[in-house]
């Protein structure tokens, strides 16, 4: 005779209730909630880390120190989130400093849309950066931004560039003093309390390796000689091989340091 008594039912769990489905956003870790109805999913420290990025065009040990650390701790999850806004993150460790780029879309059809300004450096910036990588690769002492450069030696760099036929220093100076101003504001370098004395930021040698800084360098001794350049200090004809500017929507003022 076959066993006819009915399995026991389990009434725990009811079975196919729609109650008792977990929700996508049930999760078990700790919430990260930091004001009414926050739904990130990065902690404060990450979420500071991810602010710093967007905000200033790198990220060091020596200039965001409590960020650096957040980078290296968090890479994968700031890299993801940065990736959801067309953006890339770069991760030197070896010289200390993140930075972000505009990602670019491999389709000629449709680019991606962007966050950040992205202007050219010009003649004059173009000239102090070059200027500013080679005295990073002739010191030889140890550590970040150990360079300091004056502000009268930038300007006798600059002022060794200028057509012959150029006679309106105070102009020229103008576009010398405008090109450091941009460069303290995207802290390359970076402000003492001298304001005429300037740390040389080691992200220069980010912004220009060895082969680039070979190439800007042959373009700018080839311009001085033969004076290529219309009466407003731009380069006539060819390749022009100026750096473009670093992808950045920052207006922060450069960093002081004693």
């Amino acid at each position: 005779m076959s066993d006819t008594t009915p399995a026991p039912v389990d009434e725990t769990v009811p079975y196919d209730d729609p109650t008792t489905v977990p929700e996508d956003d049930e999760r078990d870790e700790t919430s990260f909630a930091l004001f009414e109805g926050d739904e990130g999913r990065l902690d404060d420290r990450q979420r500071r880390a991810l602010v710093a990025l967007l905000r200033n065009p790198y990220v060091s040990a020596r200039t965001h120190a409590d960020e650096w650390r957040a980078v290296l701790d968090t890479e994968n999850q700031l890299r993801s989130r940065l990736n959801d806004l067309f953006l890339e993150l770069h991760v030197d460790r070896d010289r200390e400093v993140a930075w972000k780029r505009q990602a670019r879309s491999e389709s000629q059809r449709r680019g991606f849309p962007t966050l950040l300004r992205d202007v050219p450096y010009t003649r004059e910036e173009t000239i102090v950066l070059v200027y500013l990588r080679m005295r990073l690769r002739a010191d030889t002492r140890p550590g970040p931004d150990q360079v300091v450069v004056d502000r009268s030696e930038i300007l006798g760099h600059v002022a060794g560039f200028r057509p012959a036929t150029a006679t309106d220093r105070t102009r020229d100076e103008g576009r010398v003093a405008k090109a450091v101003e941009r460069l303290v504001t995207a802290r390359i370098l970076i402000k003492t309390s001298d304001p005429d004395r300037f740390r040389v930021a080691s992200v220069v040698e980010v912004l220009l390796p060895l082969e680039r800084l070979r190439e800007l360098d042959t373009w700018l001794q080839s311009t001085a000689s033969q004076n290529a350049t219309t009466p407003d200090g731009e380069p006539t004809g060819g390749d022009d091989p100026r750096l473009p500017a670093d992808d950045t929507d920052t207006d922060d003022e450069g960093e002081t340091e004693a």
